[in-house]
């Protein structure tokens, strides 16, 4: 990441350096801000404006992400589809979308969940920075 903003010009680096040429000619206030984008992109991938932008919003927005051709802000993960209900048939394993409507239900075959813990969810769902 912050490698190809230093080792080729491009949009990254023209983000970076933005701040400086709003400034003027003051060296010392232009490198520092300059100085504290490209901290930043290395730090947490992200300039002093996206992260102003991404707290804000609470979603995950990087100039770094323009660079590689994808979206200003991360799109939202969608959940994940849920598993197959497979259970033992006579020498194979038969596998629905759904459970299917037998009382008594059939033992599945698969081990563990079959939908996300509350925890998982809130991680999956969680703002920018993830502290909130």
């Amino acid at each position: 990441m912050p490698s190809r903003c230093l080792s080729r010009p491009g949009p990254l680096l023209g983000l970076c350096l933005l701040p400086a040429l709003l400034l003027g000619c003051d060296a010392s206030v232009t490198g520092g801000l300059a100085a504290a984008n490209l901290g930043s992109v290395m730090v947490i991938g992200r300039t002093v404006p996206d992260a102003v932008v991404s707290a804000i919003s609470g979603r995950d927005c990087s100039a770094v992400r323009l660079d590689q051709g994808q979206a200003y802000c991360r799109v939202p993960e969608p959940p994940p589809t849920p598993p197959a209900y497979c259970t033992r048939s006579l020498g194979r394993v038969d596998c629905w979308r759904a459970p299917p409507l037998a009382l008594p239900l059939p033992v599945g075959v698969a081990d563990g969940r079959a939908a996300l813990t509350a925890e998982q969810e809130a991680h999956r769902t969680r703002r920018w920075p993830g502290l909130w």
